[in-house]
């Protein structure tokens, strides 16, 4: 059975290194698109210039997260980190707010790490707030949203702010109205990967502990390169595809735009390292606000997160979780995209 899966990975892995370079040699062939009969060439160059673009952005940010995340994940004990909260509840809501700035862990992996804190003692209320704001306020995300929107920093600022804002607020709701054990109640979803791993790392050594980690980040590298493969094709397509005069019209709506980036972030499902290139390339299309919205939203509540969170807490506080969300986001966006933006 592990020979298998171990197969099924590389294979897995094998098909998207294959993918991939086979997309990047007939892409950055110059005689590529004067072989296809497509009468067009002018907007296949702008969809390959800007696919181009958001990948080499991306990566190195997305290479570097992973790194971290997956040093954490090895080298940094739960238990330490159980510790650290306060147990007054707004000042554990304020610390998990900025725990992300401490651990920068992205939402991919966050999800598990949380859980296992939560099976250990930590406050529900505290780990939700992780959850949501700490993939964005991570200095990881900091620095690419500031590479991303260099001619636009307020974007930076509105960013990490209304992360904080939201984090703070549904925080407080689940500490006011959720008293209840959240967890799915079964061994496989409180312990997995909290017992067995724990074990293992316990008895390996620091050249094993590298080992971990690299092979770590390397399984998660593969699985957010995908998600940022996809995106960054869709989006290329959409500014390349669709006339520049429908996206206007929606861009600029007061609230269409803001509904369209929210189930565009929902859709995508891109790492938090990597949505503000994608963002910026819409800077001259969709008002401020919206690109906040997208910004923000997407990190909280997107497909894949969607289904981690339904996998380890129950459907009807993941329902509470998401209208929160919504609610929230596009309150506060709507609010500073009038007063700051």
């Amino acid at each position: 059975m592990l020979v298998r899966l171990i197969a099924s990975q590389w294979g897995i892995n094998l098909f998207f290194i294959s993918l991939l370079s086979c997309l990047v040699v007939l892409f950055l062939h110059p005689g590529f698109f004067h072989s296809l009969p497509l009468p067009d060439l002018v907007i296949l160059r702008s969809f390959k210039t800007m696919f181009i673009s958001i990948i080499l952005e991306a990566l190195p940010f997305i290479l570097f997260g992973v790194l971290v995340s997956s040093f954490l994940q090895i080298f940094v004990s739960e238990k330490w980190i159980r510790r650290m909260i306060p147990r007054n509840p707004l000042l554990g809501i304020l610390f998990a707010c900025l725990l992300g700035i401490i651990f920068p862990v992205c939402e991919c992996g966050l999800i598990p790490v949380v859980r296992r804190l939560i099976a250990k003692g930590m406050p529900l209320y505290a780990g939700v707030v992780f959850i949501l704001v700490g993939p964005i306020v991570n200095p990881v995300v900091y620095a690419a949203t500031y590479v991303a929107f260099r001619t636009r920093p307020e974007m930076l600022a509105a960013r990490m702010g209304l992360a904080l804002l939201v984090g703070f607020a549904a925080g407080l709701a689940i500490y006011l109205f959720v008293r209840k054990n959240q967890l799915k109640n079964s061994s496989q979803t409180l312990y997995s990967d909290s017992s067995g791993n724990a074990g293992e790392h316990r008895h390996a050594g620091r050249g094993g502990k590298i080992s971990q980690m690299l092979e770590h980040a390397g399984s998660e590298f593969f699985e957010m390169g995908k998600y940022l493969m996809f995106g960054s094709i869709v989006t290329a397509a959409i500014q390349a595809f669709v006339p520049r005069g429908d996206l206007v019209d929606i861009g600029q709506g007061a609230f269409t735009s803001h509904l369209f980036m929210m189930g565009f972030a929902f859709v995508l499902s891109l790492c938090s390292t990597s949505d503000a290139f994608v963002a910026s390339s819409f800077l001259n299309t969709f008002s401020a606000g919206s690109l906040l919205t997208f910004m923000v939203f997407g990190p909280m509540l997107d497909f894949k997160g969607s289904l981690m969170l339904l996998s380890v807490f129950k459907t009807r506080f993941v329902l509470l979780l998401a209208l929160l969300i919504i609610v929230t986001v596009l309150t506060g966006s709507l609010l500073i995209e009038q007063i700051y933006l």
